[in-house]
């Protein structure tokens, strides 16, 4: 488990140096040849959960992100958490790309390659549609991820579908946040998972706080208990 959170505080260093290093770069790009916008961030979590299962066997995981956009739509970026102890480096790394946009109605297309470093065998690729607006104080977004049928899957595909909201309170920097989200196929057994959650988040000296409880109709995925109910509490601070 240190060693997992070391790598990770690496990853996070080496994130944050690479956008500290990039103002000029970007300047430069904007100048020659459009716009690119860099963003990123470090999220604590006590618990890494990943639709309704908890990945970090209910410890807390540490979580760097960067993104790197072009004003077409076209991003790229990278994201990573620590995991609980399995046969590779209990480290997992989203290197994801898509294209998105749109205004009333905004939308995202893109794919995302799950890598789990020292064990190559859970290695997967996922491709997701999200759309989502603003009613009001209220930001709604739906989306589906299909996960095709590869080696690393058993030769069986994986769907998932869900929506989430969140509501900004009046007058306050809190926000209530609340997701469901359904599963089928090659992560659930061919058994059908429901996983929901509802929670506060609050905006203060550029960090974002935030605590929700977590569920599943599941109690278990992978063989063991790891889809109880639980409370999740978040500190994020990005860039």
């Amino acid at each position: 488990m240190r060693n997992s959170i070391l790598k990770l505080a690496a990853v996070s260093v080496a994130m944050g140096a690479f956008a500290a290093a990039t103002p000029a770069f970007a300047q430069e790009a904007e100048e020659e040849s459009g716009p690119i916008t860099i963003s990123g961030g470090v999220t604590v979590v006590s618990d890494y959960r990943f639709r309704g299962v908890t990945l970090s066997d209910k410890d807390f995981a540490v979580q760097p992100t960067i993104t790197i956009s072009h004003e077409s739509g076209f991003y790229v970026g990278a994201w990573g958490s620590n995991l609980s102890e399995n046969t590779g480096d209990d480290v997992e790394i989203d290197l994801y790309a898509g294209f998105s946009g749109g205004e009333d109605l905004t939308y995202d297309i893109g794919a995302t390659y799950y890598l789990y470093p020292g064990v190559s065998s859970l290695n997967y690729v996922e491709f997701t549609g999200k759309l989502g607006s603003t009613f009001g104080p209220a930001t709604v977004g739906v989306q589906l991820s299909y996960v095709p049928s590869q080696d690393n899957t058993g030769n069986s595909d994986n769907i998932y579908y869900g929506t989430s909201a969140s509501i900004a309170l009046p007058d306050s920097p809190f926000s209530v946040v609340g997701s469901i989200g359904v599963e089928d196929g090659a992560f659930t057994a061919g058994n059908e998972k429901v996983d929901w959650s509802l929670g506060l988040t609050a905006e203060t000296y550029g960090f974002v706080l935030g605590v929700s409880y977590v569920d599943t109709n599941r109690r278990s995925i992978f063989a063991f208990e790891d889809s109880k109910a639980g409370i999740v509490f978040s500190v994020n601070y990005g860039f």
